[in-house]
């Protein structure tokens, strides 16, 4: 089952008492991701509201091509990463792998997030100590795994003009999610895709088109399309993802995965797509004996933890808000492996904006 963030259903985690509604929710996702990848009856019944929205998104690209409308420029080059597919598709950890690779090669990088599902709504420094429900928790991730500084704003402006302030040495930022935030300008946007490649090419929520694709109205920063689909099309580029062999506690110890081999595990992922991360771990070798499929972005209020169960394995993206209450549990990090050639044009691209129009230096 794929699990998403759909506009037309509820994205908050329902109590375990509420087995019933959980369980009519998800059956109306289900119905949903089906009707999304092929044009059958229910998507043809949604075309005319897809056409609407279509016209909606058209228009403001419009605006912004013959500059009636006009982004705003920060000092320093700007690449986004975002996704046109409503729902997760696996950004974040895009993002963190791209945010090492540039500190890698020596570049001061910063990080800007709208803070999804975060209770604040106002422009804030994340910090590593940082709640998940004041930043959200795909920025606190960021944040504690690359340490590079991370800034969550509704406006990506003013929090890239709130991290330069505090950090002037930052050369490049990088925009977890915003690709049709296209009130900031961007030089290089990397937009991923997953195995739904466009499912049935409608807008929502005929389909689960953002924005049409490719884009027909506006002209883009430079673009490259990623996709973790073992089948890729033509002009994308492949990801690799992979589960570490290792998983890590809270209080920083770390264990081989392979240590759970002959032992009782139960397993936790409020992502996206939780049951990949379920499949990862069994092709691991482990033996999960029970899982939990939470809605993504839970915050994990209502988790019940039966410990007679086994020992907990999660997604690093779930730790940073159980370990507050169940610091005993087993963060397992997910591993990006971005392909050599796009990166190569990427940073050749990014070289000329840093020596250049943006006038920095690499260090």
């Amino acid at each position: 089952m794929v699990w998403f963030n759909s506009p037309l259903l509820p994205s908050r985690a329902v109590s375990q008492t509420d087995d019933g509604l959980a369980i009519s929710l998800n059956a109306m996702r289900e119905i949903l991701s089906r009707a999304w990848m092929s044009r059958g009856p229910l998507a043809l019944i949604l075309l005319p509201v897809a056409g609407l929205f279509g016209s909606l998104v058209g228009l403001r690209q419009m605006l912004y091509r013959y500059k009636l409308l006009t982004p705003q420029k920060l000092p320093v080059p700007v690449i986004v990463v975002g996704n046109v597919l409503v729902g997760g598709v696996g950004k974040t950890p895009i993002v963190i792998a791209l945010v090492r690779h540039l500190l890698h090669r020596g570049i001061v990088v910063g990080v800007l997030s709208r803070g999804y599902a975060r209770q604040s709504q106002d422009l804030r420094e994340v910090r590593t100590d940082s709640s998940a429900k004041d930043v959200g928790d795909e920025p606190l991730l960021i944040a504690r795994t690359t340490g590079a500084p991370v800034w969550v704003g509704v406006n990506r402006y003013a929090a890239g003009q709130a991290l330069l302030q505090k950090n002037p040495s930052v050369q490049v930022l990088v925009c977890d999610d915003g690709l049709q935030h296209l009130s900031l300008y961007r030089d290089i946007e990397l937009c991923v895709f997953d195995e739904r490649g466009v499912g049935n090419g409608c807008m929502l929520p005929a389909g689960p088109l953002r924005e049409p694709w490719p884009r027909r109205f506006i002209p883009s920063a430079h673009c490259f399309e990623l996709t973790s689909a073992n089948q890729i099309p033509q002009g994308q580029y492949r990801i690799v993802r992979q589960l570490s062999d290792f998983a890590v506690r809270a209080d920083g110890t770390r264990r081989n995965l392979k240590d759970w081999f002959q032992q009782p595990v139960q397993a936790l992922a409020g992502i996206a797509q939780p049951n990949l991360f379920f499949d990862m771990l069994r092709a691991q070798g482990i033996s999960l004996v029970h899982t939990q499929a939470r809605p993504d972005h839970d915050d994990l209020d209502n988790l019940f933890i039966n410990p007679s169960l086994g020992e907990v394995l999660c997604t690093e993206k779930d730790a940073v808000k159980l370990w507050r209450r169940h610091p005993e549990a087993w963060a397992v990090p997910l591993v990006i492996t971005l392909p050599t050639t796009m990166l190569q044009t990427l940073d050749a691209l990014l070289d000329t904006k840093l020596s250049s129009d943006h006038g920095l230096q690499i260090t």
